[in-house]
């Protein structure tokens, strides 16, 4: 595998990130809102996206898909790896994310299981906690 490279979304190429969403049953509802920043992710072509939602030092990691082709070789842990480098550089401290079925992953990559109510405010006031993704997904969190 060669590096992996990131670009940041145009508004006009978050309907491709939406199409694969929505395919691996991911919310896509509120891509274009304010306070988000997606990325394309390749390595020789292209790998998957993922994003960063929110202000300050507590922010959501967002729309993490790998292309189905793709899976299996790392690319889901360098492409998380590469996101919150980028959320390092703007100040983030903490990683909160909201998943009903990749657990295992994200606790392998340093994510703990924290108390939903606990959440800082910011984050639960957020779309993806209050409306998106159901009361049985699991919170998990990593300091940076």
């Amino acid at each position: 595998m060669t590096g992996l490279t990131i670009t940041a979304l145009e508004p006009a190429e978050l309907a491709g990130l939406a199409w694969f969403l929505d395919a691996a049953s991911l919310p896509s509802a509120d891509l274009a809102d304010p306070g988000r920043l997606f990325f394309r992710f390749e390595a020789d072509s292209l790998v998957g996206y993922g994003g960063l939602e929110g202000e300050g030092a507590d922010r959501l990691l967002r729309s993490i898909v790998i292309l189905a082709d793709r899976r299996g070789h790392g690319l889901g842990r360098a492409l998380v790896a590469t996101l919150e480098q980028q959320a390092r550089t703007l100040g983030v401290r903490r990683l909160h994310l909201l998943t009903t079925t990749a657990v295992p992953f994200f606790r392998a990559l340093g994510y703990a299981d924290a108390d939903r109510g606990a959440a800082p405010a910011a984050v639960a006031a957020s779309r993806e906690f209050t409306a998106l993704c159901p009361a049985s997904a699991v919170y998990l969190v990593k300091a940076l």
